[in-house]
C-alpha cells in the first residue's frame, strides 16, 4: 500500500494517479478513470476531477493508495 501526502486540503483523482506514478499523463489518467479501472473507497469512480481528502483510498489494478494529511 502506497501513501500520498496532501499539500493542500485535497487532490484531484487524476493528479493523484500521476503523483503516485501510476500513469504518465493526464490523458492516460482520464482514459483509465473513464473506463472504470479506478476505485475510490471501494466504488468505481469515473470523474477525473473527483476531490480526494485525507483518509480516502484509491485502488487501480493491484495497487492501493492511501491519501494522508
Amino acid at each position: 500500500m502506497e501513501k500520498l501526502k496532501l499539500r493542500d486540503e485535497y487532490i484531484k483523482l487524476g493528479q493523484a494517479l500521476k503523483a503516485a506514478g501510476w500513469v504518465d499523463s493526464g490523458v492516460e489518467a482520464k482514459i483509465v478513470i473513464q473506463n472504470g479501472h479506478v476505485n475510490v473507497n471501494g466504488a468505481i469512480e469515473q470523474q477525473r476531477g473527483k476531490k480526494l481528502y485525507a483518509g480516502d483510498v484509491v485502488a487501480f489494478g493491484n495497487k492501493i493508495l492511501t491519501i494522508e494529511k
